[in-house]
Order: structure tokens, then C-alpha cells, then sequence
């Protein structure tokens, strides 16, 4: 059974930092590529960052270059979220999910609450 287990969320004032990490378990990790999301109040869940098999590569959503890293850690089957400078547009339940080849898993974890105060 997959499952993606996210924490490290909170309430945290404009500009400050927050490291989100998503436990997976249920498949073989190493194999898939692995991905952050975020979905805010009334609006789609939208692609944030991701991780390639191996770390060695990685992609950002344009709103969160320069401000936040990807990382994974294969042998604790954990994949992280360094967030700096956060504003209140970042504001949202961030999720993690899996990627094989270029197809995103159907299913979700509960997701980490993160909420930016002005």
C-alpha cells in the first residue's frame, strides 16, 4: 500500500523559513521521480518542485526559483522542501506525490498546512 506521509508545516511570519519532508512508503522510492504541490483556498493544486531518480536534477515552479529547494534522501525514502523567504502567496496545503516516467500518481498523501502571515 503507497503511502506519502508529509510534515513540517505551520504558521510562519512573511520571510521567514520552513523545511517540509514526506516520508513514502509502499513502493520502491529510488525508482521514481519525486514531486512537491501545493493547493491554496479556492484555487487548483499546482506543481511546485521536483526531484529527479538519483537528486541529480531538479525543477521549480517560476513563483518558487530562488527560493526553494528540493532534495531527497533515497536511503530514508524521504523527499524534502527547503522553503525560504516565505510571503503569504505561499499560503497552501503542500503535498508530495511520485512521478514514473512523466505521469504523476493518482493518489495523495493528507498534506502539510502552510500558512504565511503578512
Amino acid at each position: 500500500q503507497v503511502q506519502l506521509v508529509e510534515s513540517g508545516g505551520g504558521l510562519v511570519q512573511s520571510g521567514k523559513s520552513l523545511t517540509l519532508s514526506c516520508v513514502a512508503s509502499g513502493f520502491i522510492f529510488r525508482n521514481f521521480n519525486m514531486g512537491w504541490f501545493r493547493q491554496a483556498p479556492g484555487k487548483e493544486r499546482q506543481f511546485v518542485a521536483r526531484v529527479l531518480i538519483g537528486g541529480g536534477d531538479t525543477n521549480y515552479a517560476d513563483s518558487v526559483k530562488g527560493r526553494f529547494t528540493i532534495s531527497r534522501d533515497d536511503a530514508k525514502k524521504t523527499v524534502y522542501l527547503q522553503m525560504n523567504n516565505l510571503t503569504p502567496d505561499d499560503t497552501a496545503v503542500y503535498y508530495c506525490n511520485r512521478q514514473y516516467g512523466h505521469v504523476w500518481a493518482s493518489n495523495w498523501g493528507q498534506g502539510t498546512q502552510v500558512t504565511v502571515s503578512s
